[in-house]
């Protein structure tokens, strides 16, 4: 079996490593930087556990016409990228390969299925934390494995061997609806600058979380959208948990403080990166049901317009002044 990771970053280099670090024949296709980074030092992988794994012989190219010979294709482009993935991949797969999207987002499976109408396409979540930290490291920073569609069970034994159990849903839909929601966390820690525990730790950026999600929450019960249950506070209770004081917050919440140190949000590697961020997928579509709904969503139009400004000129916001930004009358 052959596997491709298209798009490596941060979770396709950490999942295809995985998987390469345990004997599978995987091809890396992404960005000249990342290829030369890692053809200079390899992949390191380590994770919040304690874990660390090297794989020195690393297959990165910069070309499609590396994903040619694939079985499996892992797509784990930014959601912008998607479209682009799709064109290049038709030109290059063969008739039976499968391919996953791994990506944040909702729709990024049915683009590419509008892209490859002769190929099997499984929507995938990865629901952990992955930290470039340079020089080949990457590190899940959160816990969580892999949730899929149903189809890809002949790939399982693969990904059990690396650490990275699937996790098969019947309906992937109510489970990206719970990974936008925490992902809603993205921009809030990214405006931060801090490391997610640390901004999670303090109460002013946890109401700022609490008034995103409250907000979807509305527009997601009038399109009668159930989110799935993907901790162990069910998703329409997040909001009261997160804006309790902080003593009681680290007492009955304590495990999502149980965080990496190191972890941060993607996000917040954008842009200070310089690279456009995937907030139009994230907030963005919340905004965008809502406005079809007739629903207002000041909140997430707000964090949407402060991303995009930081995007130009990466601003730290103290968490009192971020929740005026988003609180304060129009």
């Amino acid at each position: 079996m052959k596997i491709c990771v298209y798009g490596a970053g941060g979770i396709g280099c950490y999942v295809g490593g995985r998987l390469a670090a345990s004997g599978s024949d995987v091809t890396f296709v992404g960005r000249p930087r990342l290829a030369a980074e890692v053809a200079s030092n390899g992949l390191r992988l380590t994770d919040f556990r304690g874990a660390e794994l090297r794989v020195n012989a690393v297959r990165f190219e910069v070309v499609p016409e590396a994903a040619a010979e694939a079985d499996l294709v892992l797509v784990t482009v930014k959601s912008a990228g998607t479209a682009t993935a799709g064109a290049e991949l038709a030109k290059v797969l063969k008739p039976d390969a499968v391919v996953v999207s791994f990506q944040n987002g909702l729709r990024n499976a049915s683009v590419l299925r509008a892209a490859l109408p002769g190929h099997r396409v499984v929507t995938g979540m990865v629901p952990f934390n992955v930290l470039n930290r340079g020089d080949g490291v990457f590190h899940q920073g959160t816990e969580g494995f892999l949730d899929v569609e149903p189809g890809l069970s002949s790939y399982a034994p693969a990904f059990e061997a690396a650490g990275l159990p699937l996790t098969e849903h019947a309906d992937m839909a109510p489970v990206q609806w719970a990974k936008l929601l925490l992902n809603l966390n993205n921009p809030i820690n990214a405006l931060s600058d801090l490391p997610l525990r640390d901004e999670l730790s303090q109460r002013g950026y946890r109401l700022c979380l609490a008034a995103a999600q409250s907000e979807a929450l509305v527009v997601l019960k009038a399109a009668g959208i159930e989110p799935a249950q993907l901790t162990a506070v069910p998703a329409r209770l997040m909001p009261r948990i997160l804006r309790l004081p902080d003593w009681l917050f680290r007492r009955l919440a304590g495990r999502m403080l149980a965080i990496d140190p190191l972890a941060r949000s993607s996000m917040w590697e954008d842009l200070q990166a310089g690279r456009p961020t995937e907030i139009d997928y994230l907030n963005g579509e919340i905004t965008t049901l809502g406005a079809s709904l007739g629903i207002p969503t000041p909140i997430n139009t707000r964090i949407t317009t402060l991303i995009h400004q930081s995007e130009q000129t990466p601003t730290p916001y103290p968490a009192a002044t971020l929740l005026h930004h988003l609180t304060a009358p129009s």
